[in-house]
Formats: structure tokens, sequence, C-alpha cells
């Protein structure tokens, strides 16, 4: 598994990179000391996971999560404990206290090899990522509205709703809204898989259960727990052609 170690202090990196270093399952393919070169490495090497510092000077751990479209398995390490349970209501992997033990590394690299097995397109989702750069449904996103914060893998994402210079996200009972817009999130989702109804509306295309003509050539398309949502005219002809066989 290929990991990238996240911490703005060198002696803090290098202690975790030796421990690291003990499992052979575990490849660190690199480091970074703030949340701008975390982002950049994260996005050009592609980590299974990251080791993750909460805090840093300037940007949290969590700011960088929030500014990654497409988030690895986390685990957070950290000297400061009154961080773990809201690290937890965002779904992390793990949670590791500094100093790192070795006995508490090795369960959570335990935990992480068995996450991994229970994705079996992750190979694919990786080259997916290199080539076209697009989100599927098995990527997973960081959302965050206020104090609240999840992991989410976007084939729980039934639907994002634009609502003014932010995005209703849906799933689960959930609807935090983010600072993004739908047109920037359209070109970043694979159209296999997510479908632009109208300009205020991308649908999760498994979600759909049923189909309905409506006024002026356009469509309803009610999802699995009872959203409905218009489709356009102008995109009802290519929305048959995408469900039909």
């Amino acid at each position: 598994m290929r990991a990238l170690v996240i911490d703005d202090e060198r002696l803090a990196r290098k202690e975790l990179i030796n421990l690291l270093s003990q499992f052979d399952q575990v490849e660190v393919i690199g480091e970074a000391n703030n949340v701008d070169d975390a982002k950049e490495k994260i996005e050009q090497l592609s980590p299974d996971v990251v080791f993750l510092d909460i805090q840093m000077p300037e940007k949290t751990g969590f700011d960088l999560l929030e500014e990654l479209d497409n988030v690895p398995h986390v685990i957070f390490t950290t000297a400061y404990d009154e961080y773990a349970l809201k690290a937890f209501q965002v779904n992390a992997l793990d949670y590791l206290l500094k100093p790192v033990e070795q006995k508490r590394l090795g369960e959570a690299i335990e935990r992480l090899q068995k996450k991994l097995s229970e994705s079996s397109a992750r190979h694919d989702d990786v080259a997916s990522a290199i080539q076209g750069n697009k989100l599927g449904l098995d990527d997973q996103v960081f959302v965050k509205d206020g104090d609240r914060c999840w992991f989410v893998k976007l084939s729980n994402v039934r639907l994002f709703e634009s609502d003014g210079n932010y995005i209703k996200v849906y799933f689960d009972n959930n609807k935090p809204m983010i600072h993004k817009s739908l047109n920037a999130l359209d070109e970043r989702l694979d159209e296999k898989s997510f479908f632009r109804a109208s300009r205020k509306h991308i649908i999760n295309l498994s979600w759909v259960e049923a189909i309905e003509p409506w006024f002026n050539g356009g469509l309803v398309v009610t999802l699995k727990g009872g959203d409905r949502i218009e489709v356009s005219r102008r995109q009802a002809a290519r929305f048959k052609d995408m469900m039909s066989l």
C-alpha cells in the first residue's frame, strides 16, 4: 500500500517513516510539510493512504481534506486527543496519538489492509484517476459544512443541487452545503455515473428508480428514497439515450 506522510515537524515525519519501514506491506512514496505541498503530492502520486497531522501552520489537516476532490484513506496523527471525536465523526480510518506506538500503528495498518481488500475496483479507480482524472462511484470525497465533516463515497450521493454559490449534497439523511459551482463539479464527475439533469441538478444514475414524461418534452426522474427531479427538455433526449438499451 502506498503511503504519504504529512506533518509540519520534520522529526515527526522521520520517526513515522522509520516505523512504517518495518512493515513490508507499506511503501512510503513521499512526505509533505504543509497543506499546499500535501495537496500537490496527493494529486501527483495518488496514495492509498495519508498519515495526516491535524494541527499545522496556516492550514489544518481538515482544511487539506476540504480542498481535495478525491480523498484517499486517512489515518490522523496528532498530539492532541481533543480532536479524536471530530476525526471519527468524519469516518477517518484511524487516529494515532503522538508519539506513535508501533503496536497501534500495526493495528491501523491491518485496518487499512482490510479496507483496501474490500474495494475490488481499487486498481481501476487509480488508473481512471491517472488517465481521466474523473470521479466515479468508488471514489471518496470530503464534505465539510460548518463544524460537521464527512467522508462520503460517491456511490452514496444520490443528488447534487445548486443553491446560489453553493451545492447541496444529498446522502443518507444529510444535505450539507459546499462552496462550489455545479459547473465545476460537473466537469469532475464521471459522465457514465452522473448526469446533469438541469442547470440546478446532477443526479447519480445508479439511484434512478422511475422515469415519467413531463411538460414540454421534459422528464421527471424519481430517485430511490423519493426525490423527484425534473430533467430539462434539452437534456431529456440525451438522458433517454443513456438509460435505454
